[in-house]
């Protein structure tokens, strides 16, 4: 402690540059599921015997995954990790190129049959990409829309297509990208490839100034998207409650088509062009005729928005689902409908496949249902079919009079599962661990530090969890979170998450090895939270990194050397172990280890690609400075924490009033915010008898301060004995520290609290005082028993 000058703040008062901010995704320990809604679905069939189908689903939880379709079960086979944020739409190219769209505002590009390979990342669009459609006869041909009232066409051969004069290019030296010129006022296009391992070595080649193709015309967003199969015709829909049709090759409107009055959320045309089907949150599904340029059918189905069409091949039945939960099948030339089933969940998106067809809902897992799609007529023979009305309010009324249709089939035929996605979180006041609630009900404890679930409570009350969890301490907020992922993301930004530091011995760390030898933490060594959890989630990272440097990589972390260690006395994860530390044998433990089994998943802005997204353990230690922020990898690599204001407390220290203690001192003090009272003993106790030693001696050893009308009493001061030449003597704490909070309820009632001595000042000062002056406490003598 110290006394607080009277200088003002001397700081540079420049706003400073915002730093990148790094965000880590906790991982379920199922990592085979989706722990979010299901968006998409994208199904790729094999033209041999033997080799199963495949089908794509596109999460809510930022990841794609690929399922070997067999007979009765589906199973995971691949996960394809680079989005940032919700996959909101996927479709195949012949070429068996898989593309999706993310609300992350990119397109990627995917070999389908590769174990999650991003092979090219698009940015074009200012918002969320909503939508994709694809030309079956041209596989090159594709288009997005989004949020942004923005529709773009897409020709993937020519947007990678070669220059002159060939590239070798290593994704540490240069952005592998595409820079466009842009005549839409649009941010320019970018490609950048990206491998399982973010390292490219192979021959890349680059082409400069293509610019995909802008359909513009949408002054609102656009949440559906469909294209004839040589694609010669694209279609859109949106919140303008409008289908436009398009000229993909040119970007040029041809007609607009007026009739729903809600937004319009899904689209197909058929593959000659001529006829176009449309699905509206106005619960109404309406055939086209473009040929015409209006509306030839409605079909009053649902009781709510329809958000999903599939069609069989020949165009002569529509498959649709909702909001209401329902999927139906219609004859679009007789107006005969049909209820399939029912979901627990609203649907999102359905694909055909054979006689089946696969109902992705908001919930994370996916049904496979009969359908008869080959030969729909065989279900209507089963019965309870109705006829289609015209208008909306029809359906939605006899809904209501008790003549709902009895759905065909009550259980699914085959599902592929999900976990439960969290919904509800609460940062508990040690600010180290979160208290979490899932789709199913479960309560968890989870630890932001290690990336692990402390305790699974089960199905009991979140709130009295959480009151149960409760602790009088306090500290900064050195992390944001969120659950829009389905999992607990954990968000850094410098310089704030360096604001928080703890003791080790509250950490319970299990210390560090050398060789066979355990070295323990000191107990009062402070340790930095966000310094600590950062060395913990690069530590594959820089042991990959010291491998293709040359030297021997630690199991689990850093390796330092003396001269490291003896730079660096302010750090708290390299610790001196001997005063030959040279030896790259020695390895040390990270105050914070995370799992390598469910690892968490890094999440940056970048810098030349765009966001990315990869697990811990796949990091290749090529990542610098354009992958990674600088500020991280400066504090993964010991060159330096980010400056930061060295939050302190200030107060009064005085004697109980009524007490004849002299006053130790008149100014105002200083410490750090977690400082505890104990140590506010110590200074009381030194100031009282460590500077009036030799002012008095008790008859058995112990010192007496000298204060007029108080007894002799004993003391502890630093390990608890107080030594007097050779005899040591065992002393006893005498001194409280109190504090008053006062509360004005239409009088004045003061509350005197005795302070426990692990308690930190900032505690106090949060729980106990809760003024914004500042603190006072007040300390007296307590007879010894």
């Amino acid at each position: 402690m110290h006394r607080v000058g009277s200088a003002g703040n001397t700081s540079n008062s420049t706003r400073p540059r915002k730093e990148k901010r790094l965000t880590y995704v906790l991982n379920n320990a199922d990592d085979k599921k989706h722990c979010a809604g299901v968006n998409c679905l994208a199904l790729l069939k094999s033209s041999v015997t033997d080799v199963c189908d495949y089908l794509f689903t596109g999460s809510r939880d930022g990841t794609l995954k690929r399922w070997a379709l067999a007979e009765e079960a589906a199973t995971c086979s691949a996960t394809f990790e680079s989005h940032v944020d919700w996959v909101n739409d996927a479709l195949i190219t012949d070429n068996n190129t898989l593309v999706s769209c993310s609300s992350d505002t990119t397109l990627k590009t995917w070999n389908c049959l590769s174990d999650g390979i991003c092979t090219r990342t698009f940015h074009q669009h200012s918002d969320y990409v909503t939508c994709l459609a694809a030309a079956e006869k041209n596989s090159n041909v594709i288009a997005s829309g989004g949020l942004g009232g923005e529709v773009f066409v897409w020709d993937l051969e020519a947007a990678v297509a070669p220059v002159s004069k060939a590239i070798d290019i290593k994704e540490d030296d240069c952005p592998n990208g595409i820079v466009a010129s842009s005549n839409s006022g649009l941010p320019i296009t970018s490609l950048r490839s990206i491998s399982s391992s973010s390292s490219i070595s192979q021959h890349t080649t680059q082409s400069h100034g293509y610019s995909p193709i802008a359909a513009k015309g949408h002054k609102e967003s656009v949440y559906a998207l469909a294209m004839n199969d040589t694609g010669t015709i694209l279609v859109s829909g949106g919140t303008e409650k409008v289908v436009r049709v398009w000229d993909p090759r040119t970007g040029s409107k041809t007609m607009k088509l007026r009739g729903h009055t809600d937004n319009i959320r899904a689209l197909l045309l058929d593959s000659t062009g001529r006829y176009c089907l449309s699905g509206s949150s106005d619960s109404m599904i309406r055939l086209w005729d473009l040929s015409q340029q209006r509306c030839v059918h409605s079909y009053a189905v649902h009781t709510d928005s329809v958000w999903a069409l599939a069609s069989t091949p020949t165009f002569s039945h529509v498959y649709s689902g909702g909001r209401d939960l329902s999927l139906y099948v219609t004859d679009l030339a007789t107006r005969e409908s049909l209820l399939l089933c029912t979901e627990e969940h609203p649907i999102s998106q359905l694909a055909l496949h054979d006689d089946s067809i696969w109902v992705a809902t908001t919930d994370s897992l996916v049904h496979k249902w009969p359908a008869e799609g080959r030969n729909p007529q065989k279900v209507f023979q089963k019965g309870g079919s109705f006829l289609a009305g015209n208008l909306s309010f029809s359906r939605a009324r006899a809904c209501l009079e008790g003549s709902s249709p009895v759905p065909v089939y009550q259980n699914p035929a085959s599902t592929i599962p999900g976990t439960s996605g969290i919904v509800q979180h609460e940062i508990l006041n040690n600010r180290r661990q979160v208290l979490t609630k899932d789709t199913a009900g479960s309560v968890k404890l989870w630890d932001v530090t290690r990336g692990v679930v402390v305790e699974d409570y089960g199905k009991v009350s979140f709130e009295e969890r959480k009151e149960e969890l409760f602790e009088m301490v306090s500290f900064p907020a050195w992390f944001t979170t969120d659950t829009r992922l389905g999992s607990l993301s954990i968000h850094l930004d410098t310089p704030q998450c360096f604001a928080a530091e703890m003791y080790s011995a509250d950490l319970n760390i299990v210390g560090y090895r050398k060789i066979t030898s355990v070295y323990e933490w000191p107990k009062s060594f402070i340790i930095g939270l966000a310094e600590e959890t950062l060395k913990g989630l690069f530590a594959h990272w820089l042991a990959k990194r010291r491998t293709k440097s040359g030297l021997q990589a630690p199991v689990n972390g850093d390796v330092p050397s003396g001269k490291d260690v003896s730079a660096r006395s302010h750090s708290h994860s390299r610790v001196e172990v001997d005063d030959n530390a040279e030896n790259l044998s020695s390895v040390v433990r990270h105050a914070f280890e995370f799992s390598t089994i469910s690892p968490p998943s890094i999440i940056t802005e970048g810098s030349h690609g765009g966001p990315w997204r990869k697990k811990i353990t796949d990091l290749d230690g090529t990542e610098d400075e354009k992958d990674i922020p600088r500020w991280c990898l400066d504090c993964v690599l010991d060159k330096g924490l980010p400056a930061k204001d060295i939050t302190k407390c200030s107060f009064y220290l005085h004697p109980c009033e009524g007490s004849t203690i002299q006053v130790l001192t008149q100014g105002k003090l200083s410490a750090p915010r977690i400082l505890r009272i104990h140590k506010v003993v110590n200074y009381v106790i030194e100031k009282m008898v460590l500077e009036k030693a030799s002012d008095a001696r008790s008859s058995d050893g112990t010192f007496a301060p000298g204060l007029a009308g108080q007894s002799q009493f004993p003391v502890t001061v630093g390990d608890g004995a107080f030594r007097l030449g050779s005899k040591p003597q065992k002393l006893k704490p005498t001194i409280e520290i109190l504090c008053n909070n006062q509360a004005t309820l239409g009088i004045v009632e003061i509350v005197v609290w005795v302070l426990s001595p692990e308690m930190s000042l900032a505690t106090v000062r949060a729980y106990i005082w809760k003024k914004p002056d500042d603190l006072v406490l007040s300390y007296r003598v307590v007879q010894s028993r």
